[in-house]
């Protein structure tokens, strides 16, 4: 931990909403709607929920666009104004951190297209660090069968799509991969029990603000780069990372980038119900 972050003075635990407008793939999208309710819209209930859950957490949102801090304020919501030139909604997040009176002891940053993350899982998150044995928390979930299946299927046609994760049996991050990890031997043996060895990524993260400080100011690492994994720069350096079990969501989209996530968001509500508020 630095001198200055061990100066400051810590202040509630905090939830970061970093939303953009520039998409190249989908402009505005925070403002875009699904079933009603804008996206930015959507992702703010889930944040407000998992702070009322965590207790002692505040919520923000982070951007650098006038019109989704408009948007933000309609919804009653404190906004923090970040640099278009920030590269990340990790490092936006910490820009966001930066801007209150203390710092926060942690952040959740809960990406502003992420619609479907139940509240239950982001605090969890806060809950995890607050026990003080992780730099980093983040979920994942088991695959049964029938979606390891069509994990390796989408993985022809989109293979940097969906991440897995090697863990130790307590809990702890070992490695994170594009690739389906780890390699089976003996499969058809395997098949005998429920759930398969593979466990699947959430793209969610919480911080220790040491970590996240950390983070803001290191370079990309070699297999971070390779992979195109961020988390891979703090296990290339050392820092813990718990992974948190959490069940399958039922909407489960890894996000919203383009017009065809947004129809598949709306089929998603239409097959098992409209999660908001959360």
């Amino acid at each position: 931990m630095s001198e200055a972050l061990e100066a400051e003075t810590f202040s509630p635990d905090l939830i970061v909403v970093p939303a953009r407008f520039g998409s190249s793939r989908l402009p505005g999208k925070p403002l875009l709607s699904i079933a009603g309710h804008t996206l930015l819209e959507r992702v703010v209930a889930i944040a407000r929920a998992a702070a009322a859950q965590a207790t002692n957490c505040d919520v923000v949102v982070a951007t650098d666009d006038t019109r989704i801090a408009n948007h933000a304020a309609e919804l009653g919501i404190e906004v923090a104004m970040t640099s278009p030139d920030l590269d990340s909604g990790t490092v936006r997040a910490y820009a966001a951190a930066c801007q209150r009176g203390a710092l926060p002891a942690r952040v959740v940053n809960l990406q502003g297209d992420a619609p479907f993350i139940p509240a239950e899982i982001v605090a969890d998150l806060m809950r995890t660090l607050r026990k003080g044995g992780a730099d980093v928390a983040t979920p994942v979930f088991r695959l049964d069968w029938p979606r390891l299946d069509r994990l390796r299927e989408h993985k022809r046609t989109a293979p940097f799509s969906g991440t897995t994760c090697v863990r130790t049996a307590n809990g702890h991050a070992l490695w994170f991969s594009k690739s389906i990890l780890p390699a089976l031997r003996d499969e058809a043996r395997l098949r005998a029990e429920p759930l398969s060895p593979v466990w699947q990524h959430l793209g969610l993260y919480g911080y220790t603000m040491p970590a996240l400080a950390w983070f803001a100011s290191a370079p990309p690492g070699a297999y971070e780069v390779l992979e195109g994994l961020e988390q891979l720069r703090f296990l290339e350096h050392g820092w813990t990372i718990d992974t948190v079990e959490v069940e399958v969501p039922a909407h489960l989209l890894s996000g919203i980038d383009t017009p065809e996530d947004l129809a598949k968001a709306e089929e998603a509500i239409t097959r098992f119900g409209d999660p908001y508020p959360a």
